[in-house]
């Protein structure tokens, strides 16, 4: 008997479980030990190499505070604006991003936070799209 392979649903709710773990401050071995599984379990269900059972999904789900229907994509939409979010999220250091940013309780700061990061954003496509017209230089 062959053994199970994983699937883009098993990656889709890994990715979703690190992006709501990590927005919840939560480190993968309290995740574990919450739920009663190692560090390196949660690390395997976060890159979709282990599937997660339903009665752990579910514990995991209470545990973050979020239904369980939070790991999966809406019914007949793939795409959009809620895949967007998990992307986003996944980047290395988005949530503490987020975090920062939200502890900014003046109005103008966070406008000009935001501007900041906007200029920083168009710079660097500028350098990628630079670089893709030269490859050699």
């Amino acid at each position: 008997m062959m053994p199970k392979q994983t699937t883009d649903v098993d990656r889709l709710v890994g990715i979703r479980i690190t992006a709501l773990r990590k927005a919840r401050g939560l480190s993968q071995t309290a995740l574990g030990n919450a739920v009663g599984v190692t560090f390196q379990q949660v690390q395997k269900y976060e890159k979709g190499q282990n599937r997660v059972g339903a009665g752990r999904l579910r514990e995991i789900a209470r545990l973050l505070e979020v239904p369980v229907s939070a790991f999966f994509e809406d019914e007949g939409q793939t795409e959009g604006p809620q895949e967007d979010v998990f992307g986003f999220l996944s980047a290395h250091g988005a949530i503490e991003l987020l975090r920062a940013y939200a502890s900014i309780q003046d109005d103008q700061v966070r406008r000009d936070v935001l501007s900041i990061v906007r200029a920083a954003a168009r710079l660097s496509q500028a350098k990628a799209e630079a670089g893709a017209e030269n490859p050699e230089s």
